[in-house]
């Protein structure tokens, strides 16, 4: 696990700077002004993102922006989309082997469900993102049309944070369901490991933002090299978290097969006395 968590940190990292610049294009088109949208979309980072990476980010964004056309977003486009696709295909990788399957599927297949999966989370991406920059907008212009008056603005005000959660928590679900090399797997909204996986990213994230706050050594010891290093730190504890629910996933699985759920095992995962005896070999 934490060798696959390295690998899904590296293209992370290849891929966040293009998608950034991308997501800043596409929703700056539907904006007045696009350096309001900039702010916007780097304070919600900082949000979740520890300072000195996201700062790092900030920078960089600014200082790529600025000197961008239209076809270097283009390019931008497609890099990111394959560095993150490629990120995706170690997910799915990572995946196989918690649930301790052989991939069976074609390279071609794989390569394309690691595309679709990743536009897939983009879209998820985008749509928390519209949300949350402009949730407050349309419910003030329900409200206005109407005359539900300040209270649904105000429920609206917690409710999108709900929606974005609940983004984020899809996100996870078709993780599990369609990266794994598993065959007639029946679809579940609400699963364990996804469950485990959402709440253990917000609290991983939440902890090494607050360490980093009082304890923020890598900057003194690294100069600038320091937020590079949070920042791929970040992303390996995101991959622990998502390869953790999708063990967690596998282990109820099981363990619900040696009990005697003729439900519990699909069509190409490996039996629970196979598995075992492939570990024992």
């Amino acid at each position: 696990m934490p060798n696959r968590a390295a690998i899904l940190s590296f293209y992370f990292l290849l891929a966040l700077f293009p998608l950034l610049l991308f997501l800043i294009a596409l929703l700056g088109s539907f904006a007045d002004a696009g350096t309001e949208l900039r702010h916007n979309l780097l304070t919600y980072l900082r949000a979740i993102v520890p300072v000195s990476a996201s700062d790092l980010i900030n920078t960089t964004v600014d200082e790529i922006s600025q000197k961008s056309s239209g076809g270097k977003l283009s390019f931008g486009l497609l890099t990111s989309l394959w560095f993150a696709s490629s990120g995706m295909g170690a997910i799915i990788e990572g995946l196989n082997v918690a649930y301790d399957v052989k991939e069976t599927r074609a390279w071609w297949k794989r390569t394309l469900l690691a595309i679709v999966l990743t536009i897939a989370l983009a879209v998820l991406i985008i749509s928390a993102l519209a949300l949350m920059f402009y949730g407050s907008h349309i419910a003030e212009g329900i409200a206005n049309r109407y005359g539900f008056g300040a209270a649904f603005t105000a429920v609206w005000t917690v409710l999108q944070w709900l929606f974005v959660l609940c983004f984020v928590f899809l996100a996870f679900v078709l993780i599990y369901y369609f990266a794994p090399d598993l065959h007639e797997q029946q679809l579940r909204w609400l699963t364990p490991g996804a469950a485990v996986g959402v709440i253990l990213w917000l609290l991983v994230s939440f902890l090494f933002g607050s360490y980093l706050s009082f304890y923020n050594t890598y900057s003194v010891v690294y100069g600038s090299l320091g937020a590079v290093i949070i920042l791929l730190l970040w992303f390996y504890l995101t991959g622990v978290t998502i390869l953790i629910g999708g063990e967690v996933n596998s282990i109820i699985e099981q363990a619900a097969a040696r009990a005697g759920d003729p439900d519990a095992k699909v069509a190409g995962e490996k039996p629970p006395d196979e598995s075992a005896r492939g570990h024992a070999a």
